[in-house]
């Protein structure tokens, strides 16, 4: 926590104006768990309960304020699918070196008897939006990692050259990954057409494990902390297979509604390709074993 009691109500205070363009009291505030990038909070006001998170931005740098603007217009376009709830964004931007984003806070509850299949079935419709290209018009974040998004009409280059090498490079630069792993990467390059379905670009939420996806007060999904893009839609499924916590019926529902090509079991591990890298630049190298083994297998 980087300051305290009386500055901290008054940057609440502050950032709530600048986005509601009146004043706001500042009631109370309850720091909330989780995260290892940024300081959240519930704030409580005269105007409503906020959701805040925040990061101290170093001098004459500007990655966290750009980052959350990304985040906010990866929700804005989330939200307008009108597919599965998404909080609001009240606001983002700087204040007293300090970048941060407002939503709508997301009242917990308790999962619904068809929670599992209502996420599914929204996620299979998510995905359903489609575009001509891979990739986005916009650059973004997964976590703090940047994701480039740069339009490509060939799905295998864009998940090689924009999601696996970028990641590659920056381990091997850090000293986490190996030659011989990177260089075995490019051969499985060659491979991907055979591995992989051609499918068309569908829209992904990016980030997609259950860290990610709260229940609202009304039992039902909602999705937070987006990496937007629109790419294979096997790559976030396959995401939420890398920790635990997708029920089967999840997979039924979502199966049900767009069914996947045969053997998608089979391919899991080529997708968490990515994020396993992912996590071996944020986290260091206690993943790079299971990077390793998915270049043996392939």
């Amino acid at each position: 926590m980087d300051f305290w009691g009386d500055e901290q109500f008054s940057f609440f205070e502050s950032i709530l104006f600048s986005a509601l363009g009146q004043s706001v009291e500042v009631i109370e505030m309850q720091f909330i768990s989780g995260g290892n990038i940024n300081t959240s909070a519930q704030v409580f006001s005269s105007e409503g309960v906020f959701f805040v998170k925040w990061n101290q931005l170093e001098p004459a740098a500007d990655g966290q304020s750009e980052l959350f603007a990304a985040e906010a217009r990866g929700l804005d376009l989330l939200r307008q699918t009108d597919t599965i709830h998404i909080p609001n964004v009240i606001g983002h931007g700087r204040h007293l070196e300090k970048a941060y984003l407002i939503l709508d806070y997301i009242d917990p509850g308790i999962p619904d008897k068809a929670y599992w299949e209502t996420l599914g079935h929204s996620l299979a419709v998510l995905h359903s939006h489609t575009q001509p290209t891979f990739g986005l018009n916009f650059a973004n974040y997964i976590g703090s990692l940047a994701q480039t998004n740069t339009p490509t009409t060939n799905g295998y280059d864009f998940f090689f050259e924009q999601r696996l090498l970028p990641q590659a490079g920056l381990a091997l630069y850090k000293g986490l990954l190996t030659k011989s792993t990177y260089d075995a990467l490019f051969r499985l390059r060659e491979r991907l057409p055979a591995l992989l379905p051609n499918e068309r670009p569908a829209l992904l939420h990016g980030d997609l494990w259950s860290g990610n996806v709260l229940v609202n007060e009304d039992g039902q999904p909602a999705l937070i902390d987006p990496a937007v893009y629109y790419g294979f839609r096997e790559a976030e499924l396959a995401f939420t297979k890398l920790f635990a916590g997708f029920d089967d019926r999840f997979y039924e529902a979502y199966h049900e509604t767009f069914p996947l090509q045969d053997g998608f079991s089979e391919r899991i591990a080529i997708y968490n390709l990515y994020p396993l890298l992912v996590h071996v630049n944020l986290f260091g190298s206690g993943y790079v074993s299971g990077v390793e083994r998915v270049l043996k297998q392939f």
